[in-house]
């Protein structure tokens, strides 16, 4: 390839985003969404180091310049480790394509490929208890429109431990109600899986749509105005209706629930209740039965239970007698 024939960094951002993610990959739009926002952050990163977009060049995309952007991510911006793997993640997919595109950055494009992604402490999942999922479910005032559709969407999300972006992309068409009765989702890299509804979840679902917009391509949860209801949104009404359910049930004030919260509890009342942890992994979406494995080392309960079945090992008792350099030792620590 000549150089006259090697695109500028520009062309290959457009061609990498207009051929490779989208007719070639065909991958969704979210996908499209999360590598743009990387491309947008990284752009204002070098404006600020005095290189702008148009004269940007793979060979100014070296290791020092991206790792010196992941730091910025983390310490400037205030972005956790995670999301600091996502932008890295984007950059990568990037690079492969221009090293086809331009062979001759190639070294450069190696250095940059070679940095690992961050590792970080996974906390242990937050889920709720029976008790205060069920206050949270009767919080919202069903007389409302609105309420009658938080009430509605809460069960839901409980019933099938749906992801926020699958719960509020869910069509008046995805609710089959009169026979094998399930919701139908839409769920990460466009994979589509059905979750049973309980016989009272599809009887709300039923009664809210009586109220709701018949046409089939309808949003099930529409905002005020019919259209689909956003993120933000599904948290603003969680939150309102944890402050009320707070009331009934004093545990719920001092946490911290979010959406993603009602689908780890899904996942840990089905694995408290005897359900097998690949049926969990097919009913989330999971991708690998890895994933929730993690609700396993969540549950102190069902440990504890595991402990009581293994008897204790005999063991002599001895009182320990420590020496005074050792005492002196302990002191000092």
């Amino acid at each position: 390839m000549t150089a006259a024939a090697v695109p500028g960094f520009p062309a290959l951002v457009q061609d990498f985003f207009t051929q490779r993610l989208v007719t070639q990959a065909n991958v969704s739009a979210r996908t499209v969404a999360s590598y743009r926002d990387a491309f947008r952050l990284l752009l204002q990163y070098a404006e600020k180091t005095g290189k702008s977009a148009t004269t940007l060049t793979l060979r100014d995309l070296d290791a020092s310049f991206v790792l010196a952007f992941l730091d910025h991510l983390e310490k400037q911006r205030g972005n956790s480790v995670r999301t600091r793997n996502v932008r890295l993640v984007a950059l990568r997919s990037f690079l492969h394509y221009a090293a086809l595109r331009d062979p001759a950055a190639l070294p450069t494009i190696e250095r940059v490929l070679a940095i690992p992604t961050k590792r970080f402490n996974r906390p242990l999942l937050g889920f709720l208890s029976r008790e205060e999922i069920e206050a949270i479910l009767v919080a919202p005032d069903r007389s409302t429109w609105s309420g009658h559709r938080d009430q509605v969407m809460l069960a839901t999300f409980y019933n099938t431990g749906a992801r926020v972006s699958e719960l509020i992309a869910l069509r008046i068409q995805d609710a089959q109600l009169e026979h094998n009765l399930c919701l139908h989702l839409h769920g990460k890299g466009r994979k589509q899986r059905s979750v049973p509804l309980w016989k009272s979840t599809a009887t709300m679902i039923k009664q809210w749509l009586r109220r709701a917009d018949s046409r089939p391509d309808a949003p099930l949860f529409p905002n005020r105005d019919g259209t689909t209801l956003s993120r933000s949104g599904v948290e603003k009404r969680l939150r309102a209706a944890v402050v009320i359910a707070a009331e009934r049930c004093p545990s719920l004030r001092q946490r911290r629930i979010s959406p993603h919260t009602l689908r780890h509890t899904t996942a840990m009342h089905l694995l408290q209740s005897g359900v097998d942890i690949t049926v969990i992994a097919l009913w989330l979406g999971h991708e690998s039965p890895a994933t929730t494995h993690l609700y396993l080392e969540a549950d102190l309960s069902m440990k504890e239970q595991a402990l009581k079945r293994v008897e204790e090992p005999p063991r002599k008792s001895q009182r320990f007698r420590p020496s005074d350099h050792l005492l002196a030792f302990l002191d000092g620590l």
